[in-house]
Formats: structure tokens, sequence, C-alpha cells
């Protein structure tokens, strides 16, 4: 028997009496399960148990940790509940963050359970902590305790008064007297072991530590929000070109939140810019903030939740899910670079953390701050209506200025071929990098695809070497000598005979990916240190160091590199980017395809001439004339941001409209067409609501699972919840069909 599962959905805990429950009493404990409704258990004799609390119960023929969230609610008879085993000793979850899961699930259609999973995954796996211990001298001599004085004794004794020892090998180093020794006078009574306080991993900051000296423009947007520390809920956008000194603004509210003594967290999207944020902490603050990303070690995610929960971790710096973390106090947010679609979370709990962090700061009364040189449309559509505030950096910092960016016309200025073979790189840009290299500076060529080349195919027959569980080409790799797909991780050797043909060695690789654009500048360029960079390259928090610090010193001349090189970094020496494909990511349908592209490539450009000589930025395409490429060349932003709105304005999307997803998938493709049909046979109707679909997602294949989507359009003031709730309870579909909710969907795939 579970549990036993009450009958009504989870309490919120925004109703939860503030109250104990003590033995006998019926509680409802939410698990960090799939399920959407809580368990009923009954407190055990001699406990004192209250909302928030982490508890073992047993589950079936197991034993789980959940929460207490609030009074049991179920109809099973008391005498049929089985009994909470034991408290976890760990802080409770405060019950703001209690009332955040609840309108997080509420939200997304997700369940509970599975957004308390977030937070709680680390304390499932707590093992059991060994009491701290310290060996000290209690004061007694050796004679009121009966020992016979000696010389390793009394030299033992010396070394014992000196302070707290952590164990008896660190006293045996000190006092040069061996652990036989330090045995008998703790028998005897001369030492004793006590209970240690424990050692914070966390170094404490220091809020005046490296203040800075700010110019006129960001001492004004750093008392702009610096006001807002301590006011309760608000929402502001920190909007500066690329180099303003962004973070050093926001830091200041950082450090006013400290001075509060209330604790700050600051979500970054990629982990690859954890590295500088961490070494700009530790300037600024004197101590590096605590990190949460998924590189971590299991036990420096303990130390990092651990310390959210009591306090002692004063900043966190991390990736999308340390919005879960179960903060003693937190007092701000930032999200950085908040335009990033690194922030939405497409698989498990589906959410944007920008956008659920603007909740997490409401429902604890508390300030956000929003950064970006490219903000998003749906923060625009907010600070133009008034629901955020804005601070603005329109210069950058210093004597920088904005690099001067210009197009190559692909279709004028075609790659010349030489020694290397296929070209990629127009004469334009090659005679730019020839420039930049001989004046001393670094270059960044930026192509954002991974890889070697995106695609490989058989020159006989045309057969295209595909992902058998993706609708996807196999990428080439030739680093690892190995065709992946960078969808399910996939991989295999490339065939030495077609299976289509039997061709042998007809294999040839179709378009450029980064590896493939490196080496024709190792080819051109052969005195270069050249450097590959991308995700796959950076899998580890010391391989971004490694690589930072070798941009700083100059061990790297050109640096070829994905979207992770994008954002964030500054680079002193770094004075010309040459963007290889600009027009990637503007074909297919996709929204914010143009928004995207903007972004990406206003970021990219933001890297060159951040110090005191001036940056150069060429943009190769083979469409000069589209809206992005005028709108990046003549620096006209409000135009396009213009031009995108009244475009999205005129169809209802987003941020005008809601668009809800369902995505369908399993292995049985009949089994998905036909639950689709069924879905659409029962969409809701109404004024305002339109249903598209079903039809095949763009990855019909993902992972061995076919996939069809539906889209659910409704007006800004309809919200979905209710519509899909309705929906999908009208419809009965096979277990072997998976259905994903995807409230606000970011990508289309």
């Amino acid at each position: 028997m579970l549990g036993s599962q009450s009958t009504s959905s989870v309490i919120a805990a925004s109703d939860m009496p503030p109250v104990a429950f003590t033995a006998g009493m019926r509680v409802a404990v939410l698990l960090p399960l799939p399920v959407a409704t809580a368990y009923d258990y009954i407190v055990p004799e001699g406990a004192v148990l209250m909302p928030g609390d982490i508890v073992e119960v047993p589950l079936a023929r197991r034993f789980e940790v959940g929460v207490i969230w609030g009074a049991g609610v179920g109809d099973v008879p008391p005498a049929k509940l089985r009994e909470i085993v034991h408290q976890l000793d760990l802080p409770p979850l405060p019950e703001v963050l209690r009332k955040f899961i609840d309108w997080v699930a509420g939200y997304t259609l997700q369940p509970a359970g599975a957004v308390l999973r977030m937070t709680l995954n680390p304390a499932r796996r707590w093992p059991q902590q060994k009491v701290p211990t310290a060996i000290v001298a209690t004061g007694k001599s050796l004679a009121i305790c009966g020992v016979k004085p000696t010389a390793a004794r009394e030299k033992l004794l010396i070394a014992a008064a000196k302070g707290a020892f952590e164990s008896a090998a660190a006293l045996s180093r000190e006092s040069g007297v061996g652990a036989a020794v330090i045995r008998d006078l703790i028998a005897a009574g001369a030492l004793a072991v006590v209970e240690a306080k424990p050692i914070s991993p966390f170094t404490r900051a220091k809020p005046d530590h490296g203040k800075p000296v700010l110019e006129q423009a960001q001492a004004d947007a750093a008392a702009t929000l610096c006001a807002r520390i301590g006011a309760g809920f608000s929402v502001t956008l920190l909007d500066g070109v690329t180099g303003s000194g962004k973070t050093e603004v926001y830091l200041e509210a950082v450090a006013a939140t400290l001075k509060a003594g209330r604790q700050v967290l600051v979500l970054v999207p990629e982990i690859a810019l954890t590295a500088q944020s961490l070494a700009r902490f530790q300037e600024r603050f004197g101590a590096e903030p605590a990190e949460w990303h998924s590189d971590l070690t299991s036990k420096a995610r303990r130390e990092t939740w651990i310390g959210a929960a009591t306090g002692d971790a004063q900043v966190v710096v991390g990736a999308r899910s340390a919005l879960f973390l179960p903060f003693r106090d937190l007092g701000l947010i930032v999200v950085d670079e908040e335009h990033d679609s690194a922030f939405k979370q497409e698989e498990g709990v589906i959410y944007h953390a920008r956008d659920m962090a603007v909740v997490r700061a409401r429902e604890g009364a508390i300030p956000i701050i929003l950064a970006s040189a490219t903000p998003s449309l749906e923060t625009i559509i907010n600070v133009q209506g008034g629901r955020y505030g804005v601070a603005h950096l329109p210069q950058r910092y210093g004597a920088a200025t904005l690099p001067r960016i210009g197009v190559i016309d692909m279709k004028a200025h075609p790659p010349e071929k030489g020694r290397w073979g296929r070209a990629w790189l127009s004469p334009p840009l090659v005679k730019a990098i020839d420039q930049t290299l001989a004046s001393g500076d670094q270059a960044l060529l930026f192509l954002n695809r991974r890889g070697y080349a995106p695609l490989t195919l058989c020159r006989t027959c045309g057969h295209r070497l595909n992902c058998p569980r993706c609708t996807a080409w196999l990428v080439e790799h030739r680093l690892t000598r190995k065709l992946q797909c960078h969808h399910c991780g996939y991989s295999a050797r490339l065939p030495e005979t077609c299976s289509s043909c039997g061709a042998a060695d007809s294999f040839v690789p179709c378009g450029p990916g980064i590896e493939r654009v490196a080496e024709e500048a190792i080819a051109r360029w052969p005195d270069a240190r050249v450097r590959v960079v991308a995700s796959d390259t950076l899998e580890r928090p010391s391989a971004v160091a490694e690589l930072i610090e070798d941009i700083l010193t100059k061990r790297i001349d050109i640096l070829v590199g994905t979207q992770v090189l994008a954002k964030g970094h500054h680079f002193p020496g770094l004075t010309f980017v040459g963007v290889v494909d600009a027009d990637l990511g503007l074909s297919g349908w996709d929204l914010r395809a143009a928004e995207r592209t903007h972004q990406l490539l206003h970021q990219v450009a933001g890297r060159a001439g951040r110090a005191d000589k001036p940056g150069r930025v060429f943009l190769q395409t083979h469409d000069p004339a589209h809206p992005v490429m005028q709108a990046l060349i003549s620096g006209d932003e409000d135009s396009f941001i213009a031009s995108e709105v009244s475009a999205r304005q005129d169809l209802d999307m987003p941020p005008f409209g809601r668009l809800t997803a369902l995505i369908l998938s399993g292995p049985d493709e009949g089994a998905v067409i036909a639950a689709g049909r069924g879905l659409a046979a029962a969409a809701p109707e109404g004024e305002g609501i339109e249903v598209l679909g079903p039809a095949p997602a763009f990855m019909a294949l993902l992972r061995g699972r076919h996939r069809h989507r539906l889209l659910l359009k409704t007006r800004r003031n309809t919200p979905p919840q209710d519509l899909v709730r309705d929906w999908l309870a009208r419809v009965k579909t096979p277990s072997s069909v998976r259905i994903q909710i995807d409230v606000d969907p970011y990508s289309f795939y």
C-alpha cells in the first residue's frame, strides 16, 4: 500500500496554516515524483513536524524523501495510513519556495512532484553526515589524570594547547608525537574529542572590497538598481551596448543586497560564462560565489544546496535550475543575458527560467534585474507598457568604442580556391585577418555549427548519412574521427562503403562546420595559433578557465568558434570578428528567427574592440538587404524591433497572443498519428481560440520516438491552462503515447 494518495490535488503552500503537526495527525507529503497530488501519512509518536520539513516516508516497498506540504485531506481512514519514518536533519523548504513550486506546476501544467524534484534532488541523495569532531586539551594536568609525565606527553599537551585539531593525524603532525600517545591521553582525560562547528566551504564576501570607478552613466544606472533593494518586488531591465559595463553596474546592486544581509542569485545561460563570472565576483568581493550547474560534483552540489538553505552561500551563480534552490533569505535575482534561449528548458519540466525568475521575485517581494545588450521582444514590450523599469547604458566603458560592422556580399565576393581545397572565407575577410594578425591582434571566426561538416553523402549515388534514431543528418567530427548526432548523441565511424550503392571511399563532406573553417585558417595562416571552441570542446569548467587564460595571455591568434564565444566574454586583444555564415538561422519557420539571429550576431560582433583599439566586424551573407543585416550595419535597432513588433501584432503571435504546444511521441508512429487525430477531434473551440495540427514535428523522429505536434493559439487575455486541462481530460490516449505540454514554446523542433 502506498502512503495513501489524497483524493484532492496538492494543497497550495500559500494556503497552509503555520501550525505544527504532532503525533497521530494526518499530513500531506509531496514526493519528488511525476505526480500532481500529495500522499497522506501519519506523524509518528514523539515527532513534531512543520510545513516544509523534509522527511523520509515508506512508498510501496521502498523509502522516499518528501516534504510536508500541509494538512492531509484524503479520505483514507487513518488506520490504513502509514507513518513517516523520520525527519531529515536538513533545513526546511521556505514557504516562498513551496508557493513558487505550486505556481510553476500550475502554469506549466507539469506535476507538482516533478517540479519539487528539481529542488529536492540533492537532499534525496544526501549521505549520512558524520558529526564533525575536534581534539582539544581539557586543561587537566598529567598528574591529575594519573598519567606518568614523559617528554612525548608533555610535548603533546603543549601542541594541543594551541587550539582544536580536526584529527589525531593533524595533532600528530603538529606535535611530532605518534597517534598511540594521543589515544592514551584521550583515555586518561587530558585530551578530549568534542563536537566541532563545521568549516564553511564559502568565504564571506566583502561588499566594499573592490569598488570600481564608475562613469556617470554607470553610476546613474547603479543608483537606479540599488534604490530597488529592500523596496519590494520590481523588475528592471539593465539595457546597455556590448562592453558598457553592465556586470559592474549590477554588482553594485549585489553589494547593496549583501550589506542588507540578504542572499543573491545570478542566473547565467551557459556554463561557459560561469568561469568569467566567478573571476569578476572574486575581484569585486574578495570571494568566489557558490556555483550551481550540471558539471558540479555531487559534493559541490550538496554544499551549495545546504549553503543556500542556511544562508551561508551569500551569492549563487548558476544555470537555470539554480532558481529552485532553497534560499533562506533571497534578496535579489539577476538574470544575465536575459534574452538567451538557453534559459528555456525543453525536457522534463518545461519552463523558461527568465519568466519563472520574475515570478520567484514576485512571490518573495524582491527586485529582479534583467541584463542584456539585446533584450528579448517580450522584455521590451513589458518596458514599453510600464510593467518593467529600465536603466540604460548607451556607450562602451572608457575609451572603447563600438566596432564598425560591414557586410560581404558572397555573390560578389565568393571564396577563392587554393591549396586548401574548398574555401569558405571571402577575399575581403581574408585580407582583414591578414591586417589583424600583422598588427599583433586576435581574430574570431564565428560559425554557429559544430563539427567538420553538417552533412556527409555518397558522391556516387547521393545517399546521405542519417541518424538511425532521429530525423537528422550525422555530423562529421574529424577531431574525434566520428559521425555524431547532435540530438541524441548517437555516434559511429565513417563507413568504408556506401550501404546504398556499395561504392568504396565515396563519402564526401558537404558544407562547413567550425572544424572545416579552422582547417582553412590553419592552411592560410600556418604561423598563426588557431583554436577551435565549441560546447563539446569545453566540457569542463576548468577547460573554460584555461581557454580564457590562453586568450588573455595571447597564446591564441585566431579563434574559430560557435555561440559559446558570442556573449559575456571580455577579450581585450580581440579586434576583429568574421561571421562565416550570417544567414544561418534565418531559414525555416520560426517566429523568433530574425530576432534570434539579430541578437546572436549583435552579441558576437560585440566581442571586437572592447579595449583601447577599435574593432571591426565582417558578416558574410548572400542577402545583404535582409532587415537583420541592415539593422546591424546601420545600428538602427529601434526600427528593426518596431518591424518585429508589428509583424507579431498582425498575427497575434507572442507576446501579443499565447501559444501552447502539445507534443505527442511514441515508438509506434501509427499510435502517435491516431492519438493526434483524437486530440484534434476534441480540440477546444471558441472566439480567439485556434488549434493547428496535428502535424509531424520538424524533428519527426527523435531518440527513436515518432513525434507529432498540435499548437493551441489563444488571445493574450485567455490563459491556456484550463483549456488544456479540460481538453486532455476529454481524450483517452494509449499509454505508449507520451504527451508533453510546452506553455509559451520557444522552439518548434
